[in-house]
């Protein structure tokens, strides 16, 4: 049965003078399909901004926000109801030439995949390789979704998850070198590996639903990356399509991950991105908050 959802999405800019804006790119709606629908929508801007809607080369909706005055604080609120109905990731059927590591994608699917396919980023001394490459069995078949389950599964458990304000995402061997990062950078990790593996793999940013967090499952235990908005990453399977893997959480699928994003890299998924122009120390700080409340269930 699908679930609604309330979510709340509230970004405050501030600085210690009025400054002028360029324009922002707000990536905030999640992302319709048969399994997520978006049933309400609503945006405010202040100072008043002109905003335009359009679709970018991955069709996620962007808009595009232009404040048309100078202003001390830039305060963007995106509110949104959804219906997201439950997906078992383990219960998809693959294609039989997909079920065991390695398979090969069919030539068309290849031509579509592509950017999906290729890695982003270097790995010299095939550290990122070898650690991708210990997931294959040695004692028998590998099955090619118990190897992404596995891997999902390593990370949550092997590296520690420190939240960090600045922006942009660790690279790979950095995420291993250190054993820590945040959404983002576990997200990075796990495409890049499967991509050294020859699985296509892209980059997904959205919502997370913390039941612990909704004053109508207090108690219930936690999820780490709520509150904020949170990234993850689809593997794409013959057979079964975009599978969604969580890596900081070990979720697949479920309905607590709500897509709003994706993209071959997380640099192309940022939530806002914008320019303002003003004396270099106007700039005081930035907070956002993300509330997502399930409504209650009408049977």
């Amino acid at each position: 049965m699908p679930i609604r959802y309330d979510i709340t999405h509230t970004t405050v800019y501030r600085y210690r003078r009025p400054v002028s804006f360029g324009e922002h790119r707000v990536m905030f709606r999640p992302r319709d399909s048969h399994d997520l629908r978006v049933l309400a929508t609503d945006l405010e801007v202040s100072p008043a901004s002109k905003v335009r809607m359009i679709q970018d080369p991955h069709s996620n909706s962007v808009a595009l926000v232009q404040p048309l005055q100078a202003a001390s604080e830039l305060k963007i609120v995106c509110t949104f109801t959804i219906e997201h109905a439950p997906a078992d990731v383990l219960e998809l059927p693959l294609s039989p030439s997909a079920e065991h590591f390695p398979f090969a994608y069919g030539v068309e699917e290849r031509f579509d995949l592509e950017q999906y396919l290729r890695p982003h980023h270097d790995d010299p001394d095939g550290k990122l390789t070898a650690w991708a490459r210990q997931f294959i069995r040695t004692d028998g078949p590998t099955g090619t979704r118990e190897l992404l389950v596995q891997m999902n599964q390593r990370i949550r458990d092997g590296f520690r998850y420190l939240p960090r304000d600045e922006e942009g995402t660790q690279a790979p061997l950095e995420t291993l070198a250190l054993g820590s990062g945040t959404c983002r950078d576990f997200a990075l990790l796990m495409m890049e590996a499967a991509r050294r593996l020859g699985v296509a793999t892209r980059f997904v940013s959205g919502y997370l639903y913390d039941p612990a967090l909704d004053a109508a499952d207090a108690g219930t235990a936690n999820v780490v990356g709520a509150g904020a908005t949170h990234a993850w990453l689809q593997a794409y399977l013959p057979g079964a399509g975009w599978l969604p893997f969580d890596p900081t959480n070990n979720l697949l699928g479920g309905t607590q991950l709500i897509r709003v994003g994706v993209a071959r890299d997380p640099s192309q998924a940022a939530p806002i991105s914008g320019t303002w122009y003003g004396p270099a120390d106007a700039y005081v700080g930035m907070n956002a908050t993300v509330q997502v409340r399930r409504q209650p269930d009408l049977s």
